[in-house]
């Protein structure tokens, strides 16, 4: 039997607590109740956010 170690543990546990203080941060500052629903799908893909500003800085 072989096997398989998953390595993706830590990068799983950063994601979910940059989604969980995303969640807050985006849905404390909704003015309403759609804009609050704009806000959860907004912290689910905060890190496509994240790396767009990187690399839209990096290559200045």
């Amino acid at each position: 039997m072989s096997k398989e170690i998953q390595g993706t543990a830590p990068a799983g546990a950063v994601y979910g607590l940059g989604f969980i203080g995303a969640a807050i941060y985006f849905i404390s500052h909704a003015t309403g109740f759609w804009i609050g629903v704009l806000g959860f799908l907004k912290a689910i893909v905060w890190p496509v956010f994240l790396v767009y500003e990187l690399f839209k800085h990096l290559s200045m």
